[in-house]
């Protein structure tokens, strides 16, 4: 029997200042969903970035913690590159992309991202979970992007597909554009039923599971 939907809906974002963190985050594109005040004593925001299904919320005495210790938040990206540059464009200082060296869970040089090792540039290999970039709010609040574009096996129900925006699956149909060339190249033949063979990739490569070829 399926247990209950339990689905994460907001993270607490610890500021300072929550009228420049609000200016901040709504400069990067991110939808701003409520803006509620109560006197003096008490003041929340919350916005969500575009195609998330998680929010962020904070405020005058929505946490006590300190302004600046939330690190190691992440967002997810289908195409590093361009994340990085939209961010950029918006006003975000974002570090260069980099990849890890060896273990890919030793890559982000932060501290509570277990390690300091840092190679400039995307993945050689341009693989998922691999190539990042990190940029931080006035507070100092952490964040890194991280590119996926192929989930691990389990990860998603291998029935069913869902993208965040347009973008993404204009992405991955990009992708499956390109497999598909190979594909016909194998064969030596064109492929008429190519929308079949773009939805069996596109559903395969969200799910982690075996690629048609």
């Amino acid at each position: 029997m399926p247990g209950v939907d339990t689905k994460l809906e907001l993270v607490v974002i610890p500021v300072s200042d929550v009228n420049r963190a609000k200016d901040f985050y709504a400069k990067l594109g991110w939808r701003v969903d409520a803006d509620f005040a109560a006197g003096d004593d008490w003041h929340a925001v919350q916005l969500t970035p575009p195609g998330s299904g998680c929010s962020i919320i904070f405020g005058k005495n929505v946490t006590a913690a300190a302004p600046g210790s939330a690190q190691g938040l992440y967002l997810i990206v289908s195409d590093i590159e361009a994340a990085r540059k939209e961010l950029i464009d918006r006003g975000a200082a974002v570090s260069e992309v980099f990849h890890a060296r060896g273990n890919p869970a030793a890559g982000p040089d932060e501290p509570y991202l277990f390690g300091r090792v840092r190679v400039t540039g995307p993945d050689p290999e341009h693989r998922s979970y691999r190539s990042f970039a990190s940029f931080r709010d006035p507070d100092g609040n952490g964040w890194l992007l991280q590119e996926i574009t192929a989930r691990l096996p389990g990860r998603l129900d291998a029935t069913t597909t869902a993208f965040a925006s347009a973008n993404d699956l204009a992405n991955a149909m990009r992708r499956a554009s390109v497999a598909h060339g190979e594909h016909e190249k194998r064969t030596g033949a064109a492929d008429p039923n190519w929308p079949d063979w773009y939805a069996a990739y596109m559903v395969a490569e969200q799910a982690g599971t075996d690629l048609p070829r």
